[in-house]
């Protein structure tokens, strides 16, 4: 409330970025639809992938669940928190496991997109130190946070709140790293790339939007949905008038005024984001209801626009490409070998991780299926198998090939800012390409099982099919890596080259207008069609370098004139049918019926899974308690509390083990953010799924004052937390500064911007 003052100035140059953004998508919009009509119609070209995709990799299933201590910032408490990661990659924290099945809402849900996780408090004290620069504790000064284990994991974010948690060993913290970290991964993924038309006029709009202001290259904050992605603009340009008001204004010691710093920083950024979503949205219904009249124009009359833009380019080649050619001979091409080869390295070695991956887990479950039983056997390690491509620490070694990247000196000359964006991308190709793996072999061993007479054919049957895979997957590895490769290469040139060539030849492009016909000036934009002529001085020695490194056979890349036709011309119509439930169809029971599903669904199954139990937490509790931290509260009676649920619980070959399902932001972002699918090419569905999913939005109290609340039985309890009550349905106390558990599914609707909010209210929705 002390802030309202900001209301108007926040919301006057917010205004006036989105209007500027808006203006840009509305004319790359006619654009993209262009191309996406000249798509539809001309076909796409070049080799098709020889796995089967998987539709809906994760539906019905949680990824992850386990214990974990959260710091509350409001009464400085650490607390035990049960922490859900479902398909959508959100993070959903509840006051414990009983809560979660009881399906009380839940405390926070964090949407990680744009958030660093950091395993150190020295890291995150360097980021908040530079955050508000001048405002450093002295030496001797308690410090902004103090953890009372080794192991913390934060979760930091440039604008938004900051999240903390820790646990009680390294191996839990490696463990819980892992998802983290698959969390933002999927969660910066979150522009659908199912859209032809809408994501491709966004990115292209705030690429435009930044060149105008003369930032070129790669931008690390292009990270979750598309508000989301649009506030990180405009709060790139409020955040310096905003530290240089605010930041005089603090008071306080060091570390008080980074805490209220971060603080106004997170409530700017929420009022950002319910503006931008608004803008945005009516921007695209204005859009989409253009679109029908936009379309029919550009199907009558494809070839004249086709002939006009050609015409266009004509005369922008004619004055372009000379200078362009010369500053790519001199200041491009004699890197371009370099830049390719510090890609290739990791990339390749990350692809062939997850070839060995999964040839070792079909090996051994090959193996273990022949010495343990036959086919019960198998359907509980097809069970496992199926997901293997979402279990965040079998897929560690993959990813952490790719973060060997270094671009070195490259990266200062090129003007990249940051290798991440690079890194991700190729982690979620990989992810993507073991998904596929899997399925397709899922899918042939399915349709061999009818066949087989014994365990001899079972274990002759899965390795014929694994070698199948095996050759399918090196010919698709290589596809994308060299696809990957060729983005990536002009992800970094293209920028530098406009950078370069922008005095000589960005002014002059406002006399190539007028060649552009009236009628055509929705599809054809000078400035676009600039762009292409530099990528086609460019592009001929990226190609080149490409075909030369797979002729060379450097990291196992084919050429491209090996191409793999109709191989399995009956493979694709097999993905074409239901997915396939082992444990349901082999079970040897009925079939289960709706409320038997459901119910199957609210178990609560990690994918994590390992023969060594953790610590529990609730031996944990008093050893997390530090000199000068306050005293746990006496519970008003000893009552049976339910049996604490430590990180990896669950056996090794439990047959109730899950799967994970398939990135975008929750906490830091205002309600109505959506989460991405886990998988680029599709999205998750509007509607949660029963217990497997994140509560609706309507069942979470939004920054609501600390009301009565259902308390369940807490498993263990952390420093200075009240023990819990037996009773779980009567009204408790809440903490100083918590959020409350609304009683039933009813919540109040959310404050506006800018209030005073519960410490861990709400901030979104999935």
């Amino acid at each position: 409330p002390c802030l309202t003052w900001l209301c108007c100035p926040v919301a006057e140059k917010t205004g006036k970025v989105l209007g500027e953004f808006c203006r840009c998508y509305k004319e790359q919009f006619g654009v993209a639809l262009f191309n996406s009509v000249r798509y539809e119609i001309e076909g796409a070209g070049g080799p098709q992938p020889q796995l089967l995709h998987r539709k809906v990799p994760l539906e019905d299933h949680v990824i992850y669940s386990g214990n974990i201590f959260q710091y509350i910032e409001e009464n400085k408490k650490w607390r035990n928190r049960f922490c859900v990661v479902p398909h959508n990659y959100g993070l959903v924290l509840y006051e414990n496991k009983l809560a979660y099945e009881r399906e009380l809402p839940p405390r926070v849900l964090v949407n990680s997109a744009g958030y660093k996780i950091l395993t150190s408090v020295e890291q995150y004290l360097e980021l908040v130190n530079n955050s508000l620069p001048g405002v450093t504790p002295k030496s001797g000064h308690s410090p902004i946070l103090k953890c009372p284990t080794d192991f913390p994991l934060i979760l930091w974010h440039p604008y938004a709140r900051h999240y903390y948690f820790c646990v009680m060993t390294g191996k839990e913290q490696e463990k819980w790293r892992a998802v983290f970290q698959d969390c933002v991964r999927h969660c910066n993924n979150g522009i659908s790339e199912d859209s032809r038309v809408e994501a491709p006029a966004f990115t292209d709009a705030v690429r435009m939007y930044r060149q105008a202001k003369e930032q070129y290259g790669t931008w690390d904050m292009l990270c979750g949905n598309e508000t989301q992605v649009l506030s990180n603009l405009v709060m790139e340009e409020l955040l310096p008038e905003l530290r240089s008001t605010i930041g005089p204004r603090l008071k306080g010691k060091a570390p008080e005024r980074q805490r209220t710093w971060i603080q106004v920083s997170d409530a700017v950024y929420r009022m950002v984001y319910e503006l931008a979503k608004a803008q945005y949205e009516a921007a695209v219904a204005r859009c989409e209801q253009e679109r029908p009249q936009l379309e029919s124009t550009i199907r009558t009359d494809m070839d004249q626009i086709i002939t006009s833009k050609e015409h266009l380019a004509s005369k922008i080649r004619a004055f372009v490409l000379p200078k362009a050619e010369v500053c790519v001979r001199n200041h491009v091409q004699p890197y371009i070998s370099s830049i390719l080869e510090a890609l290739m390295t990791p990339t390749s070695q990350g692809f062939a991780e997850v070839r060995e991956v999964f040839f070792k887990e079909v090996t051994d479950m090959n193996m273990n299926v022949v010495n343990e039983g036959g086919l019960e056997k198998l359907v509980e390690y097809m069970e496992k198998l199926s997901h293997l491509a979402f279990h965040p620490v079998k897929m560690q070694s993959c990813y952490e090939k790719m973060e060997q990247l270094k671009l070195e000196g490259l990266q200062q000359r090129f003007d990249v800012s940051s290798t991440s964006v690079f890194k991700q991308r190729a982690q979620i190709h990989m992810r993507q390409q073991m998904d596929d793996a899997v399925y397709t072999f899922e899918t042939l061993l399915h349709q061999e099982l009818g066949k087989l007479q014994g365990k001899d054919d079972l274990c002759k049957s899965i390795q014929r099919i694994l070698e199948r895979v095996l050759k399918k997957f090196d010919y698709d590895s290589s596809t994308v890596r060299k696809k990957f490769f060729r983005e990536a290469l002009l992800q970094i040139t293209i920028p530098f080259l406009l950078k370069k060539l922008a005095p000589t030849c960005k002014g002059e492009l406002a006399k190539f207008q007028e060649l552009i016909f009236e009628d055509f000036a929705s599809f054809i934009l000078v400035e676009n069609t600039y762009e292409e002529v530099v990528l086609q001085s460019v592009m001929k020695d990226i190609m080149q370098a490409v075909k030369e490194a797979a002729v060379q056979r450097k990291h196992n890349l084919y050429r491209d004139s090996m191409v793999m036709h109709n191989s399995d011309p009956n493979l694709h119509l097999l993905g074409e049918g239901l997915p396939i439930d082992w444990s349901e169809e082999y079970s040897g029971q009925p079939e289960a019926g709706a409320a038997e599903r459901r119910r199957r669904a609210k178990q609560v199954v990690s994918v994590i899974q390992d023969d060594e139990g953790a610590l529990p937490y609730g031996a944990g509790a008093e050893a997390l308690l530090q000199p000068g931290s306050p005293e746990p509260r006496e519970p008003p009676e000893p009552q049976p509390e339910e049996p604490p649920s430590p990180l990896d619980a669950l056996p090794h070959a439990t047959p109730r083990s899950s799967v994970p399902a398939s990135p975008v932001s929750v906490a830091h972002v205002p309600s109505g953010a959506e989460v991405p699918q886990a998988t680029p090419r599709s999205s998750v569905p509007a509607s949660p799924v029963p217990r497997a999913d994140v509560p609706p939005v309507s069942s979470v109290q939004h920054d609501s004052p600390a009301s009565p609340s259902p308390r369940a039985d807490v498993p263990a309890a952390a420093p200075g937390a009240r023990s819990p009550s037996a009773a779980p349905h009567q009204p408790g106390d809440s903490e100083p500064g918590e959020q409350a558990a609304p009683r039933g599914r009813e919540c109040s609707p959310p404050q506006p911007p800018g209030s005073t909010e519960s410490g861990e209210g709400v901030q979104t929705e999935f």
